[in-house]
């Protein structure tokens, strides 16, 4: 998982692909490197945005949420924005379900 910054409609992204599976077994790593990207974003721009690409990530458990979460938490914190970019129907549904889809910008792959 290493970040790489693009560059949507004139704001500077910090993104991150996240692994095929989000889950027990692959939360540290994600929150690891998501906190330095966090980082790297307190050192950028300050319209510069958090951009996790889900578009190959097949699964996302309950602790993947959680880790999400807590990314999601720490930009606040920071006041930047988190979007989810690429998410399949499933996780999209997922996050209605769980009532967690109004914590993110929700993009389909498209949008950037």
């Amino acid at each position: 998982m290493a970040p790489n910054v693009q560059c949507s409609r004139g704001v500077s992204d910090l993104v991150l692909k996240l692994p095929t599976r989000l889950g027990v077994d692959t939360r540290a790593a994600f929150r690891e490197e998501a906190r330095r990207v966090m980082e790297s974003l307190d050192r950028a721009e300050k319209e510069a945005r958090l951009v996790l690409d889900l578009s190959g990530t097949e699964r996302v458990d309950s602790a993947g949420l959680g880790a999400l979460l807590a990314v999601q938490a720490q930009a606040a914190e920071a006041r930047r924005q988190v979007v989810l970019r690429g998410a399949s129907e499933e996780i999209r549904f997922l996050l209605v379900m769980t009532r967690l889809d109004d914590r993110f910008i929700i993009e389909n792959g498209l949008d950037h």
